[in-house]
């Protein structure tokens, strides 16, 4: 379901070596680094993503609980 909020949506993951998300593409086709994107999120100016804190003390990014594996980051294409 597209939000019509005007906000930015993933559609694309790039990960490195080791499989981690190291930058994202916008659905404006902006390319922006995980760091720029957490704060991104932050400012509410990406749709069905939030930052949390893992037991790793670190800020994550995730895509907001839908039921949908398939809009999971991780799950994104890769670009």
């Amino acid at each position: 379901m597209e939000q019509q909020s005007g906000k930015q949506q993933v559609v694309a993951v790039r990960k490195n070596g080791d499989g981690d998300i190291v930058e994202l593409q916008l659905s404006s086709g902006q390319v922006v680094g995980y760091k720029e994107a957490q704060q991104m999120a932050k400012n509410d100016q990406i749709d069905n993503v939030n930052v949390f804190k893992g037991r790793d003390g670190d800020e994550h990014l995730r895509s907001n609980a839908d039921g949908k594996p398939e809009n999971n980051l991780d799950q994104l294409p890769a670009f």
